[in-house]
């Protein structure tokens, strides 16, 4: 796996992110015949709050982005990009299993939604994560409390 961290969000990391979020959403949503050029960035920036959002690093280079957004004793977990040319090399999986960490020791379950089709679901799922509800577009997904030791694996 390549070496990686976690910084703390920025405003000015938005632009890079709704780049980011425009590519590699791209086939899912014109899958879904939901793809808009200017919708798919403009989502992005109008939710992006660098407060709740982190920056993935490889190499100290921007390579994604992160996002938990605090909701009523819980987290959302949004805006989760990875570059697609770092995908598949454990990268993801160990910045979601950090987070969730974090997670479990607040006692604090997460949330999140992922596109229908998305082959992002499956790494959700081998967190934990089980579907709640589900559209034509968007499944749902919440993920409860789980001991540190659940699965033995560290995150990170």
């Amino acid at each position: 796996m390549a070496d990686w961290e976690l910084r703390p969000a920025l405003a000015a990391d938005v632009e890079p992110v709704a780049e980011l979020r425009a590519l590699v959403m791209r086939a899912d949503l014109e899958r879904l015949g939901r793809y808009d050029e200017h919708r798919v960035r403009q989502r992005l920036r109008d939710a992006f709050e660098p407060a709740h959002a982190w920056m993935i690093e490889v190499g100290g280079d921007f390579a994604g982005c992160v996002a938990l957004r605090p909701a009523q004793g819980s987290y959302w977990l949004e805006h989760f990009f990875l570059d697609p040319r770092l995908q598949g090399r454990g990268i993801g999986s160990a910045v979601l299993g950090r987070l969730l960490e974090r997670c479990d020791r607040e006692n604090a379950e997460v949330r999140l939604n992922v596109l229908q089709g998305s082959q992002a679901r499956r790494l959700y799922e081998r967190h934990g994560f089980t579907v709640e509800s589900e559209d034509e577009v968007d499944v749902f997904m919440v993920r409860a409390v789980s001991s540190p030791s659940r699965d033995g694996a560290s995150p990170g």
